[in-house]
């Protein structure tokens, strides 16, 4: 089994200012045209994680959580539930939705995509 971060999501109030700022931080630029509330920042040159910015209206501390990438999400999210993630209960995912969302063992959500 393979299991790797696809990408970190940042919780962000503006995404506009967000992709500016990120961009020129990071040296990084848009992957593609971003979406009403959901950007994603790869770097110029070279390889390197990506960025996820997604637009939150909470003023929570809890607006960003890690993405894991793999190509076989069924075995890994029941791996990762052995070792003690919970699946979230009540979530609505959109058709065709590429993506689980589990909690890890302090309660902090991530997600697992499939390749």
């Amino acid at each position: 089994m393979s299991l790797r971060i696809l990408s970190i999501v940042w919780g962000v109030k503006n995404l506009q200012r967000a992709i500016a700022f990120w961009s020129q931080a990071l040296q990084y630029k848009l992957k593609r045209e971003p979406d009403e509330d959901f950007a994603i920042l790869v770097p110029k040159e070279g390889h390197g994680m990506q960025l996820s910015l997604k637009l939150v209206s909470s003023e929570e501390a809890k607006r960003h959580h890690i993405d894991l990438i793999t190509d076989d999400q069924q075995a890994e999210v029941e791996r990762l539930v052995m070792l003690g993630a919970t699946k979230l209960k009540g979530l609505k995912y959109e058709a065709g939705a590429d993506h689980v969302v589990l909690s890890d063992p302090d309660g902090n959500s991530f997600g697992v995509v499939l390749a």
